[in-house]
């Protein structure tokens, strides 16, 4: 393969080519081809950005029809065809039926300006600075969201310049099944003397993706909304990895039960891995004034119209929310029995995750590696998360066929018995 440019001329910034060195040209829902004719089944899909697959057919054609009228692509944040579709969409479709009234703020494209979006709303709304935000948590790298973002590594990268607005909190299980780290936060809340400043916002994931697919208790996060509740602060739950159907419902938080005050989507909320966020917010907290929190790539009319056709294609019933639970289910059951089998030969390891985002832990990022690499070497590309890349995490595409499904576990066991023997 010429890979020479690649390596010549790219910043050394770059992370999944070297753990992936192979040139790819095509993909096809949970496969990619590289330039040599080799297919990979896709456990990454995007890092969760491709939750309906590579390519997918019927979001393809909404695009290709939609370019061949000359729809508009770029319109600044004018009102489009496009747009009033989306947001029609998103409403009967999403919203309604789910019993959930916010509206919708476009930001920037990506993950990252939603968060920032988010927390600068809340404290506009609030009048308030501090956002608590909890350990191992990500919300993203530019300087706003990566306050709120736990990993040293990503911290670091500020190149000592100190991230403000902030105060970090223990997750679910941080400190042990035994202990309900949220005791802690109320108490400090309580503590006039406790160090913390009141906050606008909380900001949690449901599932923590980067963090090692740490999932939080269904109770914990009913009590986390009550507390927030009871303390006049707001709610954000950033559903940017877990959302869109990735945990087996559209919104991660559905499973518990709760409302957010705000959301934040981005990943696969244009369907295709075409980049697109919003911020959804109850309309009582729309506090912006015109052209307060702009870019302009904001409302990315392509991705209007590949997002409406996902909606409309998969979750216009719940037969792609019953089938990812199904799938879920038989990647739990194999992760399990693969981290029975790690423990048993001496490498301590366990199963978590939620729908089809799942993982295993192993305690250790070098072992997590030579599992993913050996991986790799079989034809599955899969990824590590965790602060130390301990967590082999699994993202497939929701749409992946039974299977692609069977064949990548088939492969994930034989590298972690082989890359272990």
């Amino acid at each position: 393969m010429q890979t020479q440019i690649l390596e010549r001329m790219e910043s050394e910034v770059r992370t999944y080519s070297r753990s992936f060195p192979v040139v790819f040209t095509q993909a096809r829902n949970a496969r990619l081809t590289d330039e040599t004719g080799r297919e990979y089944i896709d456990f990454l899909a995007g890092a969760g950005t491709l939750n309906y697959g590579h390519n997918n057919p019927h979001i393809k054609q909404a695009l290709v029809d939609y370019l061949a009228s000359d729809g508009i692509v770029h319109g600044l944040d004018f009102w489009t065809a496009a747009k009033r579709e989306y947001l029609e969409t998103l409403e009967e479709v999403i919203l309604k039926p789910r019993g959930l009234d916010y509206k919708v703020h476009l930001p920037g494209p990506t993950g990252t300006n939603a968060v920032e979006a988010a927390i600068r709303l809340a404290r506009v709304a609030k009048g308030r600075h501090n956002i608590v935000t909890f350990t191992n948590g990500f919300h993203g790298v530019t300087m706003g969201a990566l306050a709120t973002t736990g990993n040293r590594k990503f911290r670091e990268a500020t190149g000592g310049i100190p991230t403000q607005g902030a105060a970090f909190m223990p997750y679910d299980g941080y400190m042990g099944d035994a202990v309900d780290t949220l005791d802690y936060f109320e108490k400090l809340l309580g503590d006039k003397s406790g160090g913390l400043d009141v906050p606008a916002a909380v900001i949690v994931e449901t599932v923590q993706g980067e963090g090692g697919i740490n999932v939080s208790g269904l109770d914990w996060l009913k009590r986390l909304e009550s507390i927030c509740r009871a303390h006049d602060i707001l709610l954000i739950v950033d559903d940017i990895q877990a959302g869109c159907g990735r945990t087996g419902k559209f919104f991660s938080f559905e499973h518990a039960g709760v409302t957010p005050d705000i959301v934040t989507n981005s990943k696969s909320l244009s369907g295709f891995g075409l980049p697109f966020a919003h911020v959804l917010m109850r309309p009582e907290l729309d506090k912006w004034k015109p052209g307060q929190y702009n870019g302009t790539f904001r409302g990315f009319n392509l991705a209007f119209v590949t997002a409406a056709a996902a909606m409309r294609k998969y979750w216009s019933d719940d037969t792609l929310e019953r089938d990812v639970q199904r799938k879920g289910r038989v990647v739990e059951d194999r992760f399990q029995k693969i981290a029975a089998w790690l423990t048993e030969n001496g490498f301590p390891a366990s199963e978590r995750g939620r729908g089809l985002m799942r993982g295993i832990d192993v305690a250790s990022g070098d072992i997590a590696d030579k599992i993913t690499h050996k991986a790799f070497e079989k034809g599955l590309i899969i990824e590590t998360s965790g602060q130390d890349g301990e967590v082999v995490k699994c993202l497939c595409p929701l749409t992946i066929s039974d299977e692609d499904l069977i064949e990548g576990l088939d492969i994930l066991e034989a590298s972690a018995k082989e890359a272990l023997a």
